[in-house]
This record gives C-alpha cells, structure tokens and sequence, in this order.
C-alpha cells in the first residue's frame, strides 16, 4: 500500500471513529456516570475489539456475508434490537443507582463483542475494505494497513470522548441533571440506530 493511500485511510479511519455513534454515545455516558477509572476497561474493548472486527472481516468474515446475506441482516436485526434495549437503559439510569454499585460500566470483554452487533461498525470496516483494497495490491498487507490505522486512531478519538464525558461529570453533579444528560444521550443512541433501522425496513419490505 502507498503512503498516499495509506494516509487516506489514516483520514477515514479518524472521520468515522471520532464522529457520534453507539460507541463514543456509549463512552461519553459512562465517563459522566463512572468515571474514567472504572470506563478504562470498556474504553479498550473498543479500542482493541473494532480494529479485530476489522482484520476479521477483511480477512474473509466479510465472504461469509456475501454468501449468506440472510445471516447478515439477521445480526442486523440483533444488535439494533440490542441497541435500542442500550438506549432505553441509558436514558432510564438513575444516579442513585450508580452511588449504590447496582450499575455498572461495560467490561473489555462486553466492548469487545459489542462490536459485533454495532451497525456503524460494521459500515465503517465494511466501507474500509471496499474503498482501500485493491485487485493488484498484496490483500493481506493492504488489510494489516487498515487495520493499523483503525487501531492507530482508536484510542485518541475514543479517548476524548470518554474525557469530555469525565468532564461534564463535574458539571452534572446534581441528579436532575444527570438525568436530563441520561435521557439526551439515550436518544441519540436510539437516533443513531436509525439508519440502520430504514435498511433492514427497505430489505424486508420494500418488495412487499
């Protein structure tokens, strides 16, 4: 891969992970309800568990889809089911309950395999290996390259936001508020999902 096209990934890859999604939603929420501290554990299941998801599916996970695009929509259907179940408890958590421990942050492994039912990652590693591998490049080495810059740009784009959740901790200590942000960042969990909601909706029904 050249350094050219290597840098226009570095760009994608830093586009797509530093704008809203399920994720950054997910990491600022739990830096305003937890702390940085007890999200360190959710921020590196992201961190690590996407740029996986993106060697996995560069590496052949992706034909598995082309061959049975049933099974796709299927985990489609899941993770946006999930995720609406996220943005309800998101939006319905009550500070008393974060000051008591029965609510806590997601660990590594729970981030990890969040991954797999996220639709904006799975968009975001199936856009990668459509737009940056190439017929005549050497396959694998263009996968490890992108790979590489999902992991490269992970930690600091995923970072800030957990930060500047931490931060506004400070700034919402009182219980109304943090109820108010709750239920703001539920609903743009929820709003998130939305586009992948009209494609399963014209998959399913548009023939109908």
């Amino acid at each position: 891969m050249h350094m050219d096209i290597f840098w226009a990934v570095i760009f994608f890859a830093f586009s797509t992970t530093i704008t809203p999604g399920p994720n950054n939603i997910m990491m600022m929420s739990s830096g305003v309800n937890y702390g940085i501290k007890a999200s360190v554990p959710h921020w590196l299941g992201i961190c690590l568990g996407f740029p996986f998801m993106v060697l996995v599916v560069g590496l052949g996970f992706g034909v598995v889809f082309e061959r049975y695009p049933h099974l796709h929509q299927l985990i489609k259907v899941v993770g946006t089911l999930y995720l609406i179940y996220l943005a309800y408890k998101i939006a319905s958590a009550k500070p008393e309950h974060i000051a008591t421990g029965k609510s806590k942050a997601l660990t590594f492994w729970q981030a990890v395999l969040f991954q797999w039912v996220n639709g904006k990652a799975w968009v975001m590693a199936s856009g990668a290996m459509a737009a940056f591998t190439t017929v005549a490049g050497i396959y694998w080495l263009e996968v490890s390259a992108i790979t590489l810059a999902f992991l490269v740009v992970a930690f600091p784009c995923v970072g800030l936001w957990l930060l500047f959740g931490a931060m506004l901790k400070k700034i919402l200590n009182r219980p109304l508020a943090q109820r108010i942000f709750n239920g703001a960042m539920g609903l743009l969990l929820l709003l998130s999902v939305l586009p992948v909601v009209r494609e399963l909706w014209r998959y399913y029904f548009s023939a109908v």
